[in-house]
Formats: C-alpha cells, structure tokens, sequence
C-alpha cells in the first residue's frame, strides 16, 4: 500500500509525519520504504543522509531513469528504507512537462518495488505541483498534517478540492486516510479553530494528534526518527497509535 504524506502549504508536519510514521510502521517488522520527494530533502538528512551524498536520489528515477531499486537505501532504523530527495526535484515540472503520461511516472516507477514492502510513505513537497498530483495518482490513500490555526485550516478546504478533481480526472484510486491535527499546543484549555476542524471534518481527523514535543525538536539533529531517539517520550507514543489508526483505516482498501 502506497500513503501520500501532502499539503500544499509548508510547516505543517509533512516529514516530521512521514519520518516518524515510518518508524512507527517498520517498528513491528513491516518492511516500510519512504521516498523523500522534495527538493528541501529534509526526510533525508533526519535520516542521516548528508546533503552531499542525496545522489541518486528520486529525481534521478523520476527524470533520469535510473532504476527505483537503485537508489533505495537502508536507514539505521530496522525494516525502514529511503530514497531520498534532492534539490533536482525543484525543477522537476519543467523537466515532466512534455512526457506523455506525466501523472503516471510514480505510479509506473513504484510498481517495480510494490512486492517488496508493506508499506510505502511518499513525502510530498509544500505546494500542488506536479510531483504531488504524481504521489496523489500513485497513492492508496493520503494523510494531510493541519496545523490547527486559521490559515492552515482554509488552506484544507482548497487541497481537499483539488485532490477530488484529481481523482476524477485522472482516474486516481486515492482516498483520504485522515486529516492530521501536528503542532498542538496541549496545554491551551481550548482551540477555536482545533474544534471547528474536528466538527467540519468529523470522523475523517485521527482521534490522535501530535503535540508540540521536545523530543521532535531535537531528533532530527540526531538523525533518528522521534521513536528511536525518545522511545518513552509522549510524541513517540502518539505516533503509535497514529500508526494503528492508519492501518485500521488502510483495512478497506486493502479489499
């Protein structure tokens, strides 16, 4: 099964959801890959890759075609591998343009690696560019981090849109997995804007929200997933149950 980690505003949670889902994934010997699609290649080096050794890279599977096996490298956490992003990856539109079936180039490269993982996590950049239409189109099912304040809430309403025309129009099995509430401030009594999300969106938010923690500060500095470098800490234990929410609502599509 293959997740789409996407919004198409930044700061909002993407890698440090898709790195720590991960985690939370393979911890249970589920052989989990991440493809880090972004040019800012963050997920990469909190997976200890350094800027200088990205290469290859998904841009190089994408653009250059060099084989998707090629390029996957294990991560020092078990059962959790990477293909990581690169600053290619920003000019990826332009280079995709003209190719015929551009939508379809993720989805025709994954399945050569399909059988070999249970589960796939494909980290989007910030904006609905091309790359991420191809993550949607590629994609079983996608999580959307919200940071539950007003312009990251009214920015939802128009991802949510644009992710039903690509579905319609371009035949994409993907379905929302569920709204992510990240950065919340759990010590606030009340949040306006965290209660109008969970009414407006009901069932489709995780009841799991993650919370301003330390530890997922300081983890990616240690180049270890938040589980790895905090396993007792309340943000590891959130992205645990994340992870069991996840598979329960991956269970339909499985079928």
């Amino acid at each position: 099964m293959v997740i789409a980690v996407v919004n198409s505003k930044g700061g909002v949670g993407k890698t440090t959801t898709s790195v720590n889902l991960g985690a939370a994934l393979a911890s249970a010997r589920r052989r989990v890959l991440i493809m880090d699609l972004d040019s800012q290649a963050s997920a990469s080096m909190w997976l200890g890759v350094p800027r200088g050794r990205l290469r290859p890279s998904s841009a190089s599977c994408l653009l250059h075609q060099v084989p998707l096996a090629q390029a996957i490298r294990r991560t020092a956490t078990p059962h959790l591998d990477l293909v990581t992003g690169s600053i290619e990856l920003a000019s990826a539109d332009l280079a995709l343009c003209d190719v015929p079936g551009r939508e379809l180039a993720l989805r025709q490269l994954l399945q050569t690696v399909l059988p070999d993982y249970e589960l796939i996590l494909l980290d989007c950049p910030p904006s609905l560019s091309l790359i991420s239409v191809n993550a949607l189109v590629a994609s079983d099912g996608f999580i959307v981090p919200v940071v539950p304040r007003f312009l990251a809430a009214e920015a939802l309403v128009g991802l949510l849109a644009s992710a039903d025309i690509v579905r319609s129009r371009l035949a994409s099995r993907s379905r929302l997995l569920g709204v992510l509430l990240t950065m919340v401030d759990q010590q606030a009594r009340t949040s306006v804007i965290r209660e109008r999300l969970r009414a407006q969106y009901r069932d489709r938010v995780f009841h799991t929200e993650i919370g301003l923690n330390p530890a997922i500060e300081a983890a990616p500095a240690a180049s270890q997933p938040v589980l790895s470098y905090a396993p007792r800490s309340a943000a590891a234990d959130a992205y645990r149950r994340l992870a069991g929410e996840v598979l329960e609502r991956l269970r339909p599509l499985r079928h």
